[in-house]
Order: C-alpha cells, then sequence, then structure tokens
C-alpha cells in the first residue's frame, strides 16, 4: 500500500550542501523548460486553504496552456474526488489537472481491506468539519456488512486512526455522535489530553492507522496547526506501532509518475516541507522544488512572502533537517 507580489528576477545563484547543490531561483520561470510534469503540495503551495497563494493559480493556467501537466500529492484526510472539487473555490481550473493522490484515500482503502468487521478509535474534526468526517468512514468500509465500526471506548476497540485532531468520535450521525475534546493539541501541541489516551492505547497493543502523517499546517490566517503525524510519532514513541499513508512514503509518488505518463527525469515536485515533500522527493529519485514561503518560513527568518531568505539560511535549515532540495523559490508562480 502507499504509505504584494514583487517583480520576478530570473537571476540563478547556486549554493552547496553537504557536496549537494541547490539552485536558487526567484520564480518557477527559470525551471519551466526542464519538467514536462509538476506533482504539487496543496497547503502552502498552491494555496493557504483559503484562497490561492499569490501567482499559484496563474502559474498553473498558462503552464497548462504549453502542455505541462500536473497532479496533486497531497497529505490530506479527505479523498482524491473532494480534492479536485474544492479547486475552483481556491482559484484552479480542475481541467488542468490529472487528478490527485491523497493520503486519506489510500489509508482508506487499506483499512477497508486490512481490518474489516474491526471496531476504531476514532480521533478527528469535531461535528461541522467539511467534508464530514463520516465521508471518511465510508471509504473505510463503515456501512458494510463487514466493514468497521467506531468503538465507544478503548476497551472495546480493535485498532486506532488517527484522521484528525480535535475529538475522539463516538458512533452516530454527525450531531448526535459522542465527542471527547482531544484539548488544545491542534493549536499549541499540548499533548496533556492525548498523552493518558496513547498510553492506554499502547498497552493494549492497538495499532494505529495514520491517514495525513503532516507534523504542521499552516492556517489562512498564518497560525500553525498540529497535525495526526505528530499523534503517531508520540504512539511509536510509547513503544505502539503506526502505519502512516502520504508523503514521504515512496509508492504514492510513484502513483504520481503512473498518472502523469512522463518519465521521472522530465517531473519534479513541488512542495514546502522538507520533511513530507523534499524527502520523498529524494527517496523516489524525483527532482524537487522547495517553496520557501510555507511552514518553514520563520525558520528561514520569516522573509516577506514572495521574497527569498538568504543562501545562509537555508544552508542552516538543510543541515539542520538532513534534506536538500534540487531547486528553491519563493512561491509556485512565474514572472
Amino acid at each position: 500500500h502507499f504509505y504584494n507580489k514583487q517583480p520576478a528576477t530570473t537571476t540563478t545563484t547556486m549554493s552547496e550542501t553537504k557536496d549537494k547543490p541547490f539552485t536558487i531561483h526567484s520564480s518557477l520561470s527559470d525551471l519551466v523548460s526542464q519538467y514536462d510534469g509538476f506533482i504539487l503540495d496543496q497547503f502552502g503551495v498552491m494555496h493557504n486553504g483559503s484562497c490561492g497563494l499569490p501567482g499559484a493559480p496563474e502559474c498553473v493556467e498558462k503552464l497548462a496552456a504549453q502542455n505541462k501537466k500536473f497532479i496533486i500529492l497531497s497529505n490530506t484526510s479527505s479523498s482524491s474526488k473532494a480534492t479536485i472539487a474544492k479547486l475552483p473555490k481556491l482559484g484552479f481550473d480542475p481541467i488542468n489537472f490529472e487528478g490527485a493522490v491523497t493520503s486519506g484515500e489510500e489509508a482508506g482503502l487499506h483499512v477497508s481491506k486490512a481490518y474489516q468487521s474491526k471496531k476504531v478509535l476514532w480521533f478527528t474534526w469535531a461535528n461541522g468539519a467539511t467534508p464530514s468526517p463520516l465521508d471518511f468512514l465510508a471509504r473505510c468500509g463503515s456501512g458494510d456488512s463487514r466493514g468497521i465500526e467506531v468503538a465507544d471506548s478503548i476497551e472495546d476497540a480493535d485498532f486506532i486512526i488517527a484522521h484528525g485532531c480535535g475529538v475522539i468520535r463516538g458512533s452516530g450521525k454527525d450531531g448526535e455522535a459522542k465527542e471527547t475534546s482531544l484539548g488544545s493539541f491542534h493549536e499549541n501541541g499540548d499533548f496533556s489530553v492525548l498523552d493518558p489516551v496513547l498510553e492506554q492505547c499502547a498497552k493494549r497493543n492497538l495499532p494505529m492507522v495514520c491517514a495525513n502523517p503532516d507534523f504542521i499546517m499552516v492556517k489562512p490566517d498564518g497560525s500553525k496547526g498540529h497535525m495526526p503525524g505528530k499523534i503517531g510519532q508520540r504512539y511509536e514513541s510509547m513503544g505502539g506501532k503506526c502505519e502512516y499513508f502520504g508523503k514521504p512514503h515512496v509508492p504514492h509518488f510513484e502513483a504520481c509518475l503512473r498518472d502523469l505518463g512522463l518519465d521521472r527525469n522530465r517531473v519534479a515536485h513541488v512542495g514546502d516541507s522538507l520533511h513530507h515533500d523534499v524527502a520523498g522527493a529524494n527517496n523516489s529519485g524525483i527532482a524537487s522544488i522547495f517553496v520557501t514561503g510555507g511552514i518553514h518560513r520563520e525558520d528561514l527568518g520569516s522573509p516577506e512572502l514572495g521574497t527569498l531568505p538568504t543562501n545562509e539560511a537555508l544552508q542552516k535549515l538543510f543541515k539542520k533537517e538532513g534534506q536538500t532540495p534540487t531547486h528553491v523559490i519563493p512561491l509556485l508562480r512565474l514572472d
């Protein structure tokens, strides 16, 4: 299974970290001739969850008109279909994409096969989330004769799904199911509510499925949200076992190459996470284009959105994280 815009220039400089060079560009324009297809991360690259980021919708539109191919690769619990359906509200035309590969789609498929007739302790989002968390549960086989059921207690559960970070949800319809808050974890990473739950689960050796392995997301207002990947990591530190779906796992990148129908040497992955995007592309033998205006913006000295950080800041961060991209740009935009 799959586990205020500044004028761009065409100046390219070369820097080096651990003997691996990376090129720095003020926009994607310099790189267009090198690639026929682009695998795009969503949050922090295409949009901020509310609207397209400066220059991104126009970039995709213009390059698609030049017969460049695009596919989305996202660590989201949404389905591929739902991901594509959201694009118009974010300023993108779905016709310009070959499709989407999402961690939620692959996790749901795995659960539907591996956990038939089992009961799940379900970490998800509170009632009112769009799309409804029940959409994800349906992809896991809920409602089928041999499908999974939602457990109402740890003692009753056979496994765990880390789908969201808001609540532990019991069985029942939206608005009727019991919800137990996971505290302020999503807002500030506080594990004080989660830890006792995870410890009990670890004692029972309950396996966990993480449907979104991201650690951090950047919200539309610029604040950060802590994500299910951190819960999986915490659970493993307690001795629990966790299966992850999505980036940086190689099969997801291979699926994108398959759907693009292009040679990997003519494809680049555009992402803002060194842990998930750049690491996954490196492991897959695909070129990576690191967007500095995303989740690592603070790590790079918080340059103004659309401007490049210093070479020194880039080299320091790449060395610290142990991942070096092929190229660096401030945003997904053309000149």
